[in-house]
């Protein structure tokens, strides 16, 4: 088809955004990182990672590309969540937002030094059971990543990219306590989490601890594998 015969102004054209959930496992709660918006709508008010899609792009690349210019964060994981087209859900236009769900490791997340910059006047990260008000949808969004990120650690390994590459049982086990809320039985959960064959032992024991050294411990499936594990 000739692009010359095909009137792109005969439709409308809403604008398109992405939104990133970023998980991560901070001061033993379960984390979202944050950016206070410096522009309107929403001035001053607590929101996700986000911004609008150039032309030129794909809705991934935008996704990695704001999260990197609000926050100095990069090289996540990071997968496709839900998209949002509420009609009132932006004051100023029809806008369309594709959210993303990501994951960091514990170890990563002191490696990197976030910070604001473009739209955002502050980058901070927030107990993700006690979050401030958050601008447009967001709580929404935020809501359905917890449902996400708890579906994925009941049926997949990915909820394992919140872990250093080494870790304890407790830590496994912790991870998951923070995630749901509750508590599980010690015995229990390690019992089903070595019979899934999911992990090995790394020869190797914690260093610099009051108590005794705990056995650590690395993964043998590949991240994302589809398993029921809880």
């Amino acid at each position: 088809m000739d692009k010359k015969e095909y009137d792109v102004t005969k439709y409308d054209r809403p604008s398109l955004t992405v939104d990133i959930v970023l998980f991560s496992i901070k001061n033993n709660c379960l984390n979202i990182l944050l950016i206070k918006r410096k522009e309107v709508p929403f001035k001053d008010f607590w929101a996700l990672p986000g911004g609008f899609v150039k032309i030129n792009e794909s809705l991934e690349d935008a996704a990695k590309r704001e999260l990197i210019e609000e926050t100095n964060i990069k090289d996540v994981y990071l997968e496709q969540l839900y998209t949002f087209g509420n009609l009132n859900r932006d004051p100023r236009t029809r806008v369309i937002t594709v959210s993303y769900f990501a994951l960091m490791s514990s170890k990563d997340l002191g490696n990197i030094k976030i910070k604001p910059s473009t739209d955002a006047s502050e980058v901070q990260w927030f107990d993700t059971f006690n979050l401030p008000k958050l601008a447009f949808d967001h709580k929404n969004i935020v809501e359905y990543g917890i449902k996400r990120l708890r579906w994925k650690l009941e049926y997949t390994t990915i909820g394992f990219k919140l872990l250093p590459e080494n870790f304890t049982l407790t830590e496994l086990q912790m991870i998951y306590e923070i995630a749901f809320h509750k508590k599980f039985d010690k015995r229990n959960f390690r019992k089903k989490i070595l019979s899934l064959n999911l992990i090995e032992e790394t020869k190797e024991k914690t260093k610099d601890v009051s108590h005794r050294p705990a056995k650590l411990y690395s993964f043998k499936k590949k991240i994302g594998d589809i398993i029921e594990i809880i």
